[in-house]
Order: structure tokens, then C-alpha cells, then sequence
């Protein structure tokens, strides 16, 4: 079988936030007390006027194959958010929609990637997009931006990564796994970098955008240097802010001619997303947005919460992030020490199955988001499954000889 199966495959992983994920939902059936802090969701439900719109949805009908990237109302829903909340000019023909974000970054990456092609992607990094780049046959540029630089890409950092095969930089803010944010300054610096480089794309991933504390404000590169906007795919969803990550809505602002092949890669896959979830996100980006800040007052109260308990553990070190529901604790301090079983923590991969085994935490080692030695813990999950898992952590580090 082996033989049969493309070797294509063999460039990529399995995601491993998903299988922290399935290993912690086992585990419970097994009768184990595990606290999964490995998924990416927020635990609030998605809200009621838009669930009535897709119970709307379906009773007038509204069932049918629609337009491969999206429904008109859904594009327009689009355009409007992006003019308001971004500044940002498009026209229907610059705009698609994806079954999630995930969808419209793969059809783009495969839709502009040739063989050889280079991806500059700052680390940590999202798992899926060096393997995504790698299915395209294109070869991420892994550029790791340490916890000096508070995890985020800086332009001398951007100009020595650069070749003249660099056709894409992907940029995630707020990121995950980190939550670290990109200022309009720090945007500026890097549109400066690119300005030299016309060849060079960005695909800005801001999918987090709502999920920001401490007054931090949000930017998008293409809004603050217009002359990038040609060479600019402005990715974002409803998947995070409106708590609809099984709902499978991502979309997208870019250049006509990108989004029309990324529209031809839709129509020979998945074609159109689902009738339902489009109608629900409509519903998401023209209705009440006052519940966004009512969760990001909870999240705020989780992330000061989880990183004042993790620094309490001897060997951690949490840096406070600016956005997301993500915390990036340096677990540096626990390499080279022992467990009580006498099995010695060599890796992040190590650590963080030692809370696995030790205290039934689940949590994602750093190496999958390409630094180490790290790990992530998502605090989208109940204040009080939080702090047990702190105090778990807290208490399989003490344990370490």
C-alpha cells in the first residue's frame, strides 16, 4: 500500500494540535481525567441571532448549490466589514469564501506556488502552513522570531530571508500559538522591507483580529501601506471572534485575478461552502458585534489568570501576550531534569508528555510550531478547568529532580 500512496505525503504530518486533541478525547473514554488545553475554539457557544439565521436559512429553503466562493449577501457582508473595520476598498470579484480559513490559505498557496517557490514563514508558526507550502510543491523559509523579539518578525529579520525566489510572506496576527500582535509601527517596518521587493506577496492571516486586550489596535499590512494592497490576500473568518469554528466559514479580500484562480482551484474540490454556515455568517458580520467584547473581558481575566499561576512554576517562564486565547510558556528551565519515574525531560516533546502522563494535561509541544523549547496552552476552555490544570502544572514541575 505503502507504493500506491502519493509521495507527496511523505512531505507533511499529521496536525498536531488536532492529535492532542484526539489523544485527550480518548483518554477521557477511557475513563481518564484529562483537561484538554490543546484546541483552538473558543468554549462559548455561537450566539443565537446567528443561529436563527441559519434555522432561517433552512426553513425558506436556502439549501441549493450557491456561487463556488460565495453567496452574494455573504460577499457583500464582507466588503462591508472590511471598509469598516479595516479601510480597506473591494469589489465582489476581489472577494472568496471558504470552507474555513484553512481552505482559502491552501487554494491560495496552491493556486500561486510552483515548484522551487519560496514562503517566508516567521516561527512559531501555525502548523499547518509550512505543510500546506510543502503540498504545493513550494519550500517554507522557516525564520524563527525568539521571545527577545516578542515572537514577532523583524524587518532585518524579513530582508535576510528574502531571495529573489520569495514569492509569499505569511503573516499571523494576533498569532497562534503565541498571541503576539503586530502594531501599525511594526507593520510599517516590514511594508518598508517589502516596498524593495516587488516580487513578494503577503498572505495576512487575521483570523484573531477581535481577540485583543489591553487596548492594543489592530492592523492589517494592507491597510497600512495602500501600495501593498496588489500584493496583498487579506484572510480572515467567523470561525474565532463569533465562536463558529464548526460552522467552516473562512474568506478573503485580494487581487482579482488571485481570487479568480483561487475560485477555479474551489470548483474542482469542495465547490460552493455550506448554504447554511454562509447565511449564519452574513448574519455574523451585519449583526450585534457587542457579545465580542463581553468574551474578550473573560479571555483577558483566563490570561492574566494562567500566566501569573505558570510563572509560579519552578522552570516556566510565560511571556503576557497581546491577543488570541493562546499562552507560549518557555518550559527551558524543566530540560534536563528528571521525573519522578527517573525518565529525564530531554525536549518540549518530552515535557509536555510527562504532563500527559504525570497530571492529565494535554497541551502542544513547541517543536510543532517550529521553536523551542516551548509549549501551548489554549485558555479558550472554563476559568476553572484552567486553574486545575495550572495547579497540575504547577505541581508536575515541582515534582522534576
Amino acid at each position: 500500500m505503502a507504493a500506491f500512496l502519493a509521495e507527496r505525503l511523505d512531505r507533511i504530518k499529521p496536525s498536531p494540535t488536532i492529535a492532542v486533541t484526539q489523544k485527550a478525547r480518548q483518554l477521557k473514554e477511557a475513563g481518564r481525567d484529562v483537561i484538554g488545553l490543546g484546541a483552538g475554539e473558543p468554549d462559548f457557544d455561537t450566539p443565537d441571532n446567528i443561529k436563527e439565521a441559519a434555522i432561517k436559512a433552512i426553513r425558506s429553503g436556502d439549501t441549493k448549490y450557491t456561487n463556488v466562493d460565495g453567496t452574494d449577501a455573504l460577499k457583500k457582508a464582507i466588503i462591508a466589514k472590511f471598509k469598516r473595520e479595516n479601510g480597506l476598498d473591494y469589489k465582489m470579484d476581489q472577494i472568496t469564501v471558504g470552507t474555513g480559513g484553512k481552505q482559502v490559505l491552501f487554494n491560495a498557496l496552491v493556486a500561486t506556488l510552483n515548484a522551487g517557490d519560496e514562503v517566508i514563514i516567521p516561527a512559531p508558526y501555525w502548523v499547518s502552513y509550512p505543510d500546506i507550502v510543502l503540498l504545493a510543491d513550494g519550500k517554507p523559509v522557516i525564520v524563527e522570531c525568539g521571545e527577545n523579539a516578542k515572537f514577532k518578525l523583524t524587518a532585518e529579520a524579513l530582508e535576510a530571508a528574502i531571495t529573489p525566489k520569495t514569492k509569499w510572506l505569511i503573516l499571523n496576527s494576533p498569532s497562534n500559538p503565541t498571541g503576539a500582535a503586530y502594531s501599525a509601527a511594526d507593520l510599517r517596518a516590514l511594508a518598508d522591507v517589502l516596498l524593495k521587493h516587488p516580487q513578494v506577496h503577503v498572505l495576512t492571516d487575521d483570523m484573531y483580529e477581535h481577540l485583543l486586550y489591553d487596548g492594543f489596535q489592530f492592523a492589517t499590512i494592507a491597510q497600512v501601506e495602500p501600495k501593498l494592497y496588489d500584493r496583498t490576500l487579506t484572510m480572515n473568518g467567523v470561525s474565532k471572534a463569533y465562536c463558529m469554528t464548526g460552522w467552516r466559514i473562512g474568506y478573503a479580500g485580494g487581487p482579482a485575478p488571485l481570487i479568480k484562480a483561487i475560485a477555479k482551484m474551489q470548483s474542482q474540490s469542495t465547490s460552493n461552502p455550506s448554504s447554511i454556515s454562509q447565511a449564519a455568517a452574513v448574519e455574523a458580520l451585519n449583526g450585534p458585534q457587542d457579545f465580542i467584547e463581553k468574551n474578550n473581558a473573560v479571555f483577558k481575566e483566563r490570561r492574566d489568570m494562567v500566566v501569573k499561576l505558570l510563572n509560579q512554576a519552578p522552570g516556566l517562564h510565560c511571556h503576557t501576550p497581546e491577543g488570541a486565547f493562546y499562552v507560549y510558556p518557555s518550559c527551558a528551565g524543566a530540560i534536563g531534569k528528571t521525573t519522578p519515574q527517573g525518565k529525564k525531560i530531554a525536549t518540549d516533546d518530552d515535557f509536555v508528555t510527562y504532563l500527559l502522563e504525570a497530571e492529565g494535561v494535554a497541551a502542544v509541544q513547541g517543536s510543532a510550531f517550529g521553536l523551542s523549547p516551548y509549549f501551548r496552552i489554549s485558555y479558550a476552555t472554563s476559568t476553572e478547568a484552567l486553574k486545575e490544570a495550572c495547579t497540575r502544572i504547577i505541581r508536575a514541575c515541582q515534582a522534576l529532580k
